[in-house]
């Protein structure tokens, strides 16, 4: 199963309760200049992340990027965010070089806002930052009973089909819709392979990576199983055009679009290290009776849930099921980490001088 590649051994994890690493990951920020309100939102968004098993956005892959970019000044750690744009349902925003942990989620509060006047809010938001698990972005509107989208350039790694350069970025699109009693469905998914992030917790578990992944430095996709080499090129969804990788490459043409473009800043290609985002809020009971679309995706979601599984295989699932039982388990049992990152966030505590909680 290719998300076992990712995950720590259970043998070799140190479980860290997540209030713990909350606590920890706020102080990390405080230190390296955030207000203490966005040291908070930023420190939820990763935690939010690793309680759901979307280890590739959590702390131990993007800590170390976050706290680098703050110390040499690529990341403003106080941004004066402001609305440049505001135009009925939609509005654009200047992220003043902010960390998009701290930018994106008002800009999806000021999407749901407007949904909730116009039935729909599309907010875009540029001149900004990584914004983490496009997936918390999404599921913000769960709580208001409505369905969310969030979109981001970032990681200009990945090869178009039949090319031999990075010119699209990994441009993770996300999706959630609340049901009843079912756990809702959040898909979060980049439109790469797989997520560039995941390509170094491979190398960091020693653990191969599947065929389809990547493509050598000249652009030729490697379809065999191999460890992570030191140069390499992401491959789109769908890896070569035989099985749909022009379909990747669009997808992430369209994020692109409606992100970088819609924002005014341009596409990844030349925007450097200027992220941009998109942002989306349905109102459900602006279009049908909110009840009834929340019972019909309960009777959906529960009829794949219990479609019968094809042989060698336990189950079926959609996405959010699997982040909705993980986050009962790490929420119990603590989130495992690997011990080098452990040893990595003592390491900044004696730096910064912020307190070691384990």
């Amino acid at each position: 199963m290719a998300e076992g590649r990712f995950k720590v051994p259970e043998h070799l994890a140190l479980r860290v309760p997540a209030e713990a690493m909350r606590d920890t990951v706020e102080d990390l920020f405080a230190a390296n200049g955030m207000p203490a309100a966005d040291a908070e939102q930023a420190a939820d968004v990763l935690i939010w992340a690793d309680l759901r098993g979307i280890d590739s956005h959590g702390v131990s892959n993007m800590m170390a990027f976050y706290i680098q970019g703050l110390k040499d000044g690529a990341i403003n750690p106080a941004p004066a965010w402001k609305t440049i744009t505001d135009f009925g349902a939609i509005a654009n925003i200047d992220s003043d070089r902010g960390l998009g942990l701290v930018v994106g989620p008002p800009a999806m509060r000021l999407a749901i806002e407007k949904a909730r006047q116009f039935g729909i809010g599309c907010v875009v938001a540029g001149n900004g930052r990584h914004f983490g698990a496009a997936g918390y972005h999404a599921a913000m509107a769960l709580e208001y009973g409505m369905v969310g989208m969030a979109m981001t350039v970032g990681g200009l790694q990945v090869a178009p089909t039949f090319g031999a350069k990075a010119m699209v970025g990994l441009n993770p699109l996300a999706v959630a819709a609340p049901a009843n009693i079912e756990a809702p469905f959040i898909f979060d998914a980049s439109m790469s392979s797989v997520a560039g992030n995941k390509i170094r917790l491979a190398r960091r578990l020693g653990t191969n990576i599947a065929g389809g992944w990547i493509a050598t430095p000249d652009g030729t996709p490697v379809m065999e199983e191999s460890p992570v080499p030191d140069d390499f090129l992401m491959l789109p969804v769908g890896a070569t055009r035989d099985i749909g990788s022009h379909k990747g490459y669009s997808l992430a043409m369209m994020v692109d679009i409606l992100c970088g473009l819609l924002a005014g800043t341009g596409p990844g290609i030349t925007a450097g290290r200027n992220v941009s985002h998109h942002f989306l809020a349905f109102n459900v009971a602006a279009f049908t009776d909110a009840a009834t679309f929340r019972s019909q995706m309960d009777d959906y979601l529960r009829a794949l849930r219990e479609t019968p599984p094809a042989p060698g295989h336990e189950r079926v699932e959609y996405a959010g099921l699997r982040m909705a039982e993980t986050l009962v388990e790490r929420s119990a049992r603590g989130i495992p980490y690997h011990p080098e990152v452990v040893e990595r966030f003592q390491g900044w505590a004696k730096e910064f001088g912020t307190p070691a909680r384990f």
